[in-house]
């Protein structure tokens, strides 16, 4: 590493781990201005491609896509010790989805902290992908710090939690389109067709897009979203609510 991180940046990344609380004494007493390696391990982990070419978060970013399915997977293990592999594999990924990254990112408030390059600053699409994307890079940073993914699960395992009880309680939440799928084919139906409609032309609008859902040629639910997958996902939330409430589930 042969960057240089300025006193602010360094002040900056300090105040933003120790935000994270991580309950690790080794974790707290190594968070230091004296610790340059932590520092600008941490530095690239929040540096997008398009302020740095060759000093940004892609590797750690790749390498923290590794960290995060281990230390779910220690997760899974200690909390749901008689979980079948089958089901394991379906928490794990909701656990490390890019939708979780970017909540995680959203809840620690990473994106102040991410240096990006006036292209990135004006995308406001790429917003949400960035996050996330820096999200795991910075996990991947705490792995590397540490050279241990205790701290990692430390930080992660209460949160984790939490998120898989709500999972667990409602799946259909969060694979909605799946959970229609599987019903259309125990019943016999032929799969569900989605039907987009754009609405807006402004990115990150709630309701760009429009979406019906048809089966057997029938509309059976719609809904918006900011994406195309987003309002499908929305629109088979919908019909799988009130699938249940009529007790077809």
């Amino acid at each position: 590493m042969t960057n240089i991180v300025n006193e602010k940046r360094v002040n900056q990344i300090i105040t933003f781990l120790n935000s994270l609380k991580i309950r690790s004494k080794r974790f707290s007493d190594e968070i230091s201005v004296q610790n340059i390696s932590i520092i600008q391990n941490v530095d690239h982990a929040l540096t997008h491609s398009s302020n740095n070419k060759k000093i940004n978060y892609e590797k750690l970013e790749f390498f923290g896509d590794a960290v995060l399915r281990l230390a779910a997977s220690n997760f899974i293990e200690k909390k749901y010790p008689k979980m079948n592999v089958g089901e394991r594999s379906e928490l794990r990924a909701q656990i490390v989805s890019d939708e979780w990254l970017t909540k995680l990112g959203g809840k620690i408030g990473i994106e102040k902290l991410i240096i990006k390059g006036p292209k990135a600053l004006g995308d406001e699409s790429s917003k949400n992908t960035i996050i996330g994307e820096a999200t795991e890079a910075l996990i991947g940073a705490i792995y590397k710090c540490f050279n241990s993914i205790q701290e990692v699960n430390i930080w992660l395992d209460d949160i984790w939690e939490e998120d898989s009880e709500m999972f667990l309680k409602a799946p259909y939440k969060f694979k909605s389109k799946t959970v229609l799928q599987e019903w259309c084919q125990s019943k016999g139906f032929d799969l569900p067709i989605y039907k987009i409609t754009e609405v807006s032309k402004r990115n990150g609008d709630p309701k760009r897009f429009f979406c019906n859902i048809f089966i057997g040629g029938i509309k059976q639910s719609s809904s918006f979203g900011k994406s195309h997958k987003q309002a499908e996902t929305n629109a088979a939330r919908v019909l799988i609510e009130k699938f249940i409430t009529v007790g077809k589930i």
